[in-house]
């Protein structure tokens, strides 16, 4: 039985949960442009490496090890934080746009429906094969528009961030599998299937720190990460706050608590609004314009998102 079936209020969205959900899509829509002006001062793997010291090591003296085993906390700290703002954090930094990111980066949800298909056994639906044939017509559209010239998506840059979707949807298969153990290992009778994501974020923020750093030095030498560790601007310094602890840290939780709370159908749509948000942010705070072909992309990508999420419920609708 699922978190959300066993939650008394799991059918009813209240106004907390929807200034919850609302809240997130904005701290992840703005996030990339932050990004874009983290990496201004300082290298990719020297700014996740400050992402993830800001997300854990302010937290993990005071928060218990999440009650999952360590393989769990272990994959996700790899996946989520080396794999994908590692791929994210070079693209970023080797043209890829903010707002082509924040569009990208969606193409996780397809990735995670595959993988959930092959390794946990889950069922896909019609809908979701045609929501993911759509989305890959829209993501080969937005592909087919890169450039070279400055302010362009380069190609380099899109292929780099759909690695990094494709490492957030096996986060993604690594927070579910913990569900499933406490759904089978539960600490009582009353706690049958949930842990404590706040818990679960912290500490696995604790392993990309070290690995970040070191590709940091090997990528750059010490002397280059020494002078730009010295010479961080304000900008910076309030671009790593916001990645850690709103991005990071408040974000995550507060989506996955939803997840908890909430059938996954309620929940999801409401990342529909990150892509908009993150292209309406970097055109007014970056200048960045997309191409018509990429708007065009934008546009069948989101309809193959809908398609996945509720293609199911508006054709049984329509049946009846």
């Amino acid at each position: 039985m699922s978190a959300a079936a066993n939650h008394p209020n799991a059918s009813h969205f209240s106004r907390f949960d929807v200034l919850s959900a609302l809240a997130v899509v904005l701290i992840w829509g703005l996030n990339f442009v932050v990004m874009k002006w983290g990496l201004r001062d300082v290298s990719p793997m020297l700014l996740g490496c400050l992402r993830y010291m800001c997300a854990s090591l302010p937290f993990v003296v005071f928060i218990k090890r999440p009650n999952v085993p360590w393989r769990f906390v272990v994959g996700y700290g790899v996946a989520q934080g080396l794999g994908q703002f590692g791929f994210l954090f070079m693209a970023l930094q080797l043209g890829m746009t903010a707002g082509m990111a924040s569009v990208v980066m969606q193409s996780q949800a397809f990735v995670t429906l595959l993988l959930a298909h092959w390794l946990l056994g889950e069922r896909a639906q019609w809908a979701h094969y045609a929501g993911l044939l759509c989305a890959g017509i829209g993501l080969a559209m937005i592909a087919s528009a890169h450039g070279s010239g400055a302010g362009q998506m380069t190609l380099i840059g899109f292929l780099l961030t759909l690695c990094a979707a494709s490492m957030w949807a096996c986060s993604n298969i690594v927070a579910r599998m913990a569900s499933i153990y406490r759904a089978h290992h539960p600490d009582n009778e009353k706690n049958q299937g949930g842990y404590d994501p706040l818990a679960f974020l912290v500490w696995s923020s604790l392993l990309p720190i070290i690995p970040f750093f070191i590709f940091a030095v090997k990528q750059d030498s010490w002397q280059i990460v020494s002078s730009q560790l010295q010479g961080l601007s304000l900008r910076t310094v309030l671009a790593v706050l916001y990645l850690g602890l709103l991005a990071t840290v408040l974000a995550y939780t507060l989506w996955t608590r939803l997840l908890q709370r909430h059938p996954t159908g309620r929940v999801a749509p409401y990342s529909l609004l990150v892509p908009i948000i993150g292209l309406v942010a970097a055109w007014v705070l970056l200048g960045e314009q997309p191409t018509l072909l990429q708007l065009a992309g934008t546009v069948v990508v989101l309809l193959g998102l809908v398609i996945n999420m509720q293609g199911q419920t508006i054709w049984r609708k329509l049946r009846n």
